[in-house]
Order: C-alpha cells, then sequence, then structure tokens
C-alpha cells in the first residue's frame, strides 16, 4: 500500500548522504605570491649558477691538476659594508665601490719603505703581465694610517701602467675585519687577491714569484670568464 511504503524509514533519503562536499582551494593571491617567490628562486638560481660553475671548476676540478701558488682562502671572507674607506681628500667612500672588478690589493703605512714600494710595483707588473684581460683587475693601495704618502710615488701610481693605483684610506682595526695576515706575519707582508663580488678569497706568499702568481690570476680569470667582465 501506498502508505505503509511511504511510512518506511529505510525508504527515506537521508539529506546528508546526498551532499557534496567540496575541498576549498587557496585564494587567488595566496597562489600568486607562491608563484611570485618560485619564479624570484629560478631567477636567483639562474644568475649565482655561472658564479658559483667557475668556482667549483677553480676550487675542486682544477682540470690542470696542479696546485695553487698562493693560498686560498676558505671560505672567502665579504668586504664588511660598513668599511670605512676615505680618499686622500678625506671624503668618505663607500665599501661597495671595490666590488665590479677583480683586485689586487697592496696594504701598509702611508710611508711605503722599499718592501711596500716592491709590492706596488709587482702590483703593477701583474696587471700588465694579464695582456688584454689586465682591464677585468684593478688595482688597490690601501693606507692604514693618516699621513700623506710621498708625492713622487702618488704620482707614479697615477701615471703608471696603463690605469692608476687606487688609494684609499682605512683604519688596521676595519680593514681586520675583512682581511688577515698568515700566522706570525704582518698584514702589510702580503698581496691581496679579491674577487668581483667583494670577496676576499686569494693570499700572495711574502715576496711572491710573479710568474707563479700570474699563473694563479690566469687561472681564476678564465674560470670566471663567463659570468665577469671588464668594466664597473
Amino acid at each position: 500500500m501506498s502508505g505503509s511504503k511511504s511510512s518506511d524509514p529505510a525508504a527515506v533519503h537521508d539529506p546528508v548522504g546526498l551532499t557534496v562536499h567540496e575541498v576549498p582551494l587557496p585564494d587567488a593571491q595566496a597562489q600568486q605570491r607562491i608563484s611570485g617567490r618560485l619564479k624570484m628562486l629560478l631567477i636567483l638560481l639562474a644568475c649565482a649558477a655561472p658564479v658559483v660553475a667557475s668556482y667549483f671548476t677553480y676550487y675542486v676540478i682544477r682540470p690542470d691538476g696542479r696546485s695553487n701558488y698562493a693560498e686560498l682562502i676558505l671560505p672567502s671572507r665579504a668586504v664588511p659594508i660598513d668599511l670605512a674607506l676615505q680618499d686622500l681628500k678625506g671624503q668618505q667612500v663607500m665599501a661597495d665601490t671595490l666590488k665590479g672588478q677583480w683586485l689586487l690589493v697592496v696594504v701598509g703605512p702611508s710611508r711605503c719603505d722599499a718592501a711596500c714600494e716592491d709590492r706596488l710595483y709587482m702590483q703593477r707588473q701583474l696587471r700588465e703581465m694579464l695582456g688584454r684581460e689586465r682591464d677585468r683587475v684593478d688595482k688597490v693601495w690601501l693606507i692604514t694610517d693618516d699621513g700623506q704618502p710621498p708625492p713622487p710615488l702618488l704620482a707614479a701610481l697615477e701615471s703608471g701602467g696603463t690605469a692608476p693605483t687606487r688609494v684609499l684610506r682605512v683604519s688596521s682595526e676595519g680593514l681586520a675585519q675583512w682581511l688577515q695576515a698568515a700566522a706570525g706575519r704582518h698584514m702589510q707582508d702580503h698581496l691581496y687577491v679579491v674577487d668581483p663580488m667583494g670577496e676576499w678569497m686569494m693570499r700572495a706568499p711574502v715576496q711572491p714569484q710573479p710568474e707563479r702568481l700570474k699563473r694563479d690570476l690566469d687561472r681564476l680569470l678564465r674560470a670566471s670568464g663567463s659570468w665577469d667582465k671588464a668594466g664597473r
């Protein structure tokens, strides 16, 4: 009978059982943020890949099988962003201006003795020996006191070679946050190599042999040729 059929509990459909529950999707803004971060990460990785590859080749693979003459600094040490630099006129110089080129750095007091002059001369000669790659390298002399260098020396640094030497003043204490001498030596005893990102990554021996040091520089410039070009 129709009445008994309608009163059968089994014939009553449970509305909950017929309900379709949808999983909520992230809102459009959240998806855009995630997509934007992924794109930014991919761009950063693409930019860093040549640098990482060149250093991996130089530090790890070393196809020529030869050891370095100068001492590699591992890990390298970034120039402090707050390093207080001045030119010889007392004008402040931002540390970031040291980036963009390979640097050959000489350190010492304004009263440049014979050993200091020898390092400055070697700095100049090393750059000239690099031939067509020399425009990727700048010369820097960091003076660690308040004195004025001898005018004849400054004139020689200004006119010597194909590019003048950049002379800056910095305190010994501030510089020690970046560069460091070998055990038992003084900071002015060495010539330092800094990469275009401002990372100190090599320290030459005391009284280095120019030809052997040049081979190190040649390999560095060759390994970084895919991402580093001349000029700041």
